[in-house]
């Protein structure tokens, strides 16, 4: 890696960390706006999304364990990971081109939409709900490397408290990556270079978690998250025309 990349991969793993711990999420949305056009694939870079996310979630996860409520956490956890498994199995033998323009599709379409509707979503905390929402992350999770934002539509919906909505999302990120991770070395996508990545990125892991706790009650989430989703839509862009 060039030294222009390692700072590109550093400054941007700390925007990430950053996002997910005022916000609860964002983290693979942030840094799959980059994190293609830096590693050697595709799939390689989705791999690296998944372990540096692994590493944020678990420095949360342990912060707030004790507001955790497992009832509404496995059903649309275990959904997930069926279903992530599948689209990893599928990215394998998919062109790392038509992927990156999917991701600017994808990218647009979620930052106006959550824009636009961030405050009006209300989601019932039903089985039903949790499978077709969990099926919707498996295949963003396995295919581009952010699940978030189907599943904070539940847990926000579901949480009784702040901590519990928190703990909840990054307990949901945190053993699903395990599991991406664990398929994606399967397909060959766990390679040298991302283990060098995230070894290079670890410290600004917890650089951008520090900084986040710092700004947890002191920034308006409301004005990150219009932020991130207009930054979102130009990383969008940015990707179907380069």
């Amino acid at each position: 890696m060039t030294i222009t990349t390692i700072l590109v991969l550093i400054l941007f793993c700390i925007g990430a960390s950053i996002i997910q711990r005022i916000t609860g999420f964002g983290f693979g949305i942030f840094i799959m706006t980059v994190l293609p056009f830096i590693m050697p694939s595709y799939g390689e870079a989705t791999a690296l999304s998944g372990l540096l996310a692994v590493v944020q979630s678990l420095l949360i996860t342990i912060k707030y364990f004790k507001y955790i409520s497992f009832k509404k956490l496995i059903p649309i956890l275990i959904t997930f990971i069926v279903i992530s498994y599948f689209a990893i199995s599928c990215m394998a033998i998919l062109n790392d081109y038509f992927l990156k323009k999917v991701l600017g599709v994808i990218l647009i379409l979620v930052g106006l939409y959550f824009f636009f509707f961030d405050e009006k979503i209300h989601i019932k905390p039903t089985i039903p709900n949790q499978i077709g929402l969990g099926s919707i992350s498996g295949f963003m999770g396995g295919f581009f490397g952010m699940q978030g934002p189907p599943a904070v539509l539940y847990f926000l919906s579901t949480a009784n408290s702040k901590e519990q909505y928190l703990v909840l999302a990054q307990a949901y990120f945190l053993v699903g990556n395990i599991f991406m991770t664990i398929f994606r070395a399967e397909k060959g996508f766990v390679t040298m270079a991302v283990g060098q990545a995230w070894l290079i990125a670890l410290v600004a892991i917890y650089i951008g978690s520090w900084i986040g706790a710092f700004f947890f009650n002191k920034i308006s989430i409301s004005l990150l998250k219009k932020i991130s989703y207009t930054y979102m839509g130009i990383s969008g862009i940015i990707a179907l025309i380069v």
